[in-house]
């Protein structure tokens, strides 16, 4: 059984097979503004639906990267030293040091403790805005996860990322069963019309090509350099073949 829970934003507790999972790690109260390099910022305008103090044992963190609050702030990052294990990016582990391991794209590392099933989780492209910000913006992973001996991953996370030709390879390569996207086409004004995640658009295209049994949409809310919603994500992803799960903030949804 695959469960998910929404605790806001990208933040996404995942259970499989007796593991618990977290996808970057976001739990600070609404309303302080953060600076996100080269003139960026935004602020918090949501809370997370479950508190850290709430959240339980987690045996590894999947860190999409470390240098944006709005996917790791700073009670995130508090509770990274508690965790199993952190995966993350390559220039991500040198910074945080302690229990992350990075990951190059397509490598895999294996989650076993002689108890429960074992689960792979292989890194996947990332780009984080137009092509040649990788130098301002920094490296951004997905993350592939597979039960013990399955071809079929369980769930996929794309991270923070547009639609790319690694993107595109990612629907090559894998089956995927559910896929975690995160939307919400953000923006800010000192950079124009760049954007620096899936637009609904690029989104729905993505579902096309990957052909998920089931997308649950997350990082589309919670933050100001949002520029896309509910309202017009949904219609543009109803027009694919997917199953759209939208998780109600805090609940516990069985997916898989």
């Amino acid at each position: 059984m695959t469960t998910l829970t929404h605790i806001g934003g990208p933040t996404v507790l995942i259970e499989i097979d007796g593991w618990r999972l977290l996808t970057d790690p976001t739990f600070e109260a609404p309303g302080r503004g953060y600076a996100f390099g080269w003139g960026t910022h935004g602020t918090k305008v949501a809370g997370p639906s479950v508190e850290v103090a709430d959240l339980g044992p987690i045996d590894a963190v999947l860190l999409s990267h470390d240098q944006h609050a709005d996917n790791l702030d700073d009670a995130g990052r508090a509770l990274l030293p508690s965790v199993g294990t952190v995966l993350t990016t390559v220039p991500a582990a040198r910074r945080l040091g302690g229990n992350a391991v990075g990951l190059e794209p397509w490598r895999t590392t294996t989650l076993e403790d002689g108890e429960r099933p074992s689960l792979t989780v292989t890194a996947t492209p990332g780009r984080h805005g137009p092509p040649l910000t990788r130098a301002v913006v920094g490296d951004v992973t997905g993350f592939a996860v597979r039960r013990s001996g399955a071809d079929e991953v369980a769930v996929w996370v794309s991270g923070d990322t547009v639609l790319f030709d690694g993107v595109r390879e990612v629907a090559r390569r894998l089956r995927v069963d559910v896929a975690v996207l995160h939307l919400g086409a953000v923006r800010f004004g000192v950079t124009g019309p760049a954007r620096f995640t899936f637009s609904a658009r690029e989104g729905a295209e993505l579902v096309d090509l990957l052909r998920p049994r089931v997308v649950v949409p997350v990082h589309y809310e919670g933050w100001s350099h949002f520029r896309e919603g509910r309202a017009v994500i949904e219609p543009a992803l109803a027009a694919t073949k997917a199953e759209v799960r939208w998780l109600e903030p805090g609940r516990a949804t069985e997916v898989g």
